[in-house]
């Protein structure tokens, strides 16, 4: 069916992979340990029998490769006569197959084919494989054609949460907060290379030597980064941020201990009552998270605008406008920025507007969003405290040119922000929430916040992990008091504020 040198019948033609001419050819002894199968289908009469072959046993199509049935491990380093016959088949594959009518199919009969012209391929070059040997090489191979190629067994794995391709021979990952190198590798840079365009084509981005770096996202939310050569000098460096397919709740948050149940409360009635939120913390310290976590408690009948340079956030109401940011095109033009999509979500009747990470002059414009009618919103940014926090936004107004006097800038952010949840990474890989503090007002010049849950740290454990809780400040009546009142929230504050401080007692 995809042979470039197809029948009238339709029928796909195998390749013909002759042996060099001598005096007399030898006749093939079969494989010992490959027993011959059925053929699949019935061949035309002008087309001479395909060679037995053996194929492993097709798995079912809901079956993924990593069931408990056949365990794999795709992480593992593979010997180097593996990748020799991996590129002797994947280059006879190349020159049978016609890539323009195989991307008409759709992916499962896809790989269906591609199976089988490989099975064909491996029984006439007569590569003496084991039958998981041979079962590896048919995956590998239908994940370089279809998808990305050594990547696919680690995006489809819910327990990574980064992985990091430092060049063709270096892959990285992290799991349980821990980096660790992996056995995979790609077959050359260039392979690499591909395998980056082929996942920011998908957005409409690209990346090469005239515009190497490139930020895009894959199908399921994950964010990833490409910095290619020249810029990269050891070959390209890809950076996945995945995300889990079952998406985090405040109570899966409560049950790994990245917030008390008394906290996780406050949080609920905070994203309930349209506080003003700015989530803080460092790379990698679960602000995104935290933020679809947050948005969870919106109103499904509130009209929700988010803004980001790569579409992340997976909010779960109905009413939601998903906007993304676009790089300038080859001519240098066509570029919209952050700050233009916060403008104009002005023009959109929203209620709440989400900006996914706020990292320039757009604060400005978020800000004033926020304290003209627009309450509730939501953004994160980078900083290591709520205090830094602050000194971080009056930066970034100043580095978009407003000339305004420094009073007046922190006045607007007094006026503007209601709560800062700080989230961070600990030494040992964990994620806490160790701040929720609220911004309350001025005295004079300064900015004046209270804290109203901290996280302390006690100790460790014998397994080097940190042991600590999270404990009320003591503060009964926070200034979202009015607020939490006037959405009929305050009994339950109350409560939640009260039985917070019982357990620091």
């Amino acid at each position: 069916m995809f042979g470039k040198r197809g029948n009238d019948a339709g029928v796909r033609e195998l390749p013909e992979f002759r042996p060099p001419a001598t005096a007399q050819q030898p006749s093939r002894a079969p494989v010992p340990s490959r027993a011959p199968i059925p053929s699949r289908e019935a061949k035309p009469s002008n087309q001479a029998p395909a060679p037995a072959i053996s194929a492993p046993p097709k798995r079912a199509a809901n079956v993924p490769p990593s069931t408990p049935e056949a365990p794999r491990r795709p992480d593992r380093a593979r010997s180097e006569s593996y990748y020799d016959t991996k590129s002797q088949v994947f280059s006879a594959l190349i020159d049978t197959i016609d890539l323009s009518q195989l991307a008409k199919l759709d992916p499962e009969t896809a790989r269906e084919e591609i199976r089988d012209i490989v099975n064909d391929i491996i029984g006439i070059k007569n590569f003496a494989m084991s039958i998981a040997e041979q079962e590896e090489l048919l995956e590998d191979i239908c994940n370089d054609v279809l998808g990305y190629g050594p990547l696919e067994p680690l995006l489809a794995r819910d327990d990574i949460a980064d992985i990091m391709v430092n060049g063709s021979r270096q892959v990285y990952i992290e799991v349980n907060g821990k980096v660790e190198q992996t056995g995979i590798r790609f077959r050359d840079n260039q392979q690499l290379l591909n395998i980056c365009q082929r996942i920011v084509s998908q957005v409409g981005r690209r990346v090469d030597e005239s515009s190497p770096i490139c930020d895009a996202r894959l199908p399921d939310g994950s964010r990833v980064n490409v910095i290619a050569p020249p810029l990269a000098i050891d070959g390209a460096a890809l950076t996945i941020r995945k995300f889990k397919k079952d998406k985090l709740t405040l109570d899966q948050l409560v049950k790994f201990g990245a917030i008390s149940p008394e906290g996780a409360e406050v949080l609920k009635i905070i994203g309930r009552v349209r506080c003003n939120v700015v989530i803080s913390g460092g790379t990698g310290s679960g602000k995104t998270t935290l933020l679809n976590c947050l948005t969870n408690y919106i109103d499904r009948d509130e009209r929700v605008i988010t803004c980001e340079d790569s579409a992340e956030l997976q909010l779960q109401q109905p009413h939601v406008v998903r906007l993304e940011t676009r790089p300038p095109n080859l001519e240098g033009e066509g570029e919209v920025t952050m700050r233009d999509l916060v403008k104009n979500c002005l023009r959109m009747r929203p209620e709440r507007i989400i900006v996914g990470e706020v990292r320039g002059p757009e604060v400005f414009d978020l800000l004033q969003a926020m304290n003209t009618g627009h309450d509730g919103s939501m953004g994160t940014i980078h900083s290591n405290s709520p205090r830094e926090c602050l000194n971080r936004v009056e930066s970034m107004i100043a580095m978009g040119g407003f000339s305004l006097p420094q009073k007046t800038v922190r006045e607007i952010v007094v006026g503007s922000v209601d709560i800062i949840i700080q989230a961070a990474r600990l030494r040992d890989g964990s994620r806490r929430i160790t701040h929720i503090t609220e911004v309350v007002g001025m005295e004079g010049d300064v900015v004046i916040t209270q804290d109203l849950v901290l996280y302390n740290i006690k100790g460790e454990d014998q397994n080097g992990r940190l042991i600590g809780e999270h404990v009320s400040t003591g503060i009964g009546r926070p200034a979202f008091w009015d607020r939490a009142r006037y959405y009929g929230e305050e009994a339950r504050l109350a409560t939640a504020l009260e039985a917070m401080e019982k357990r620091a007692v």
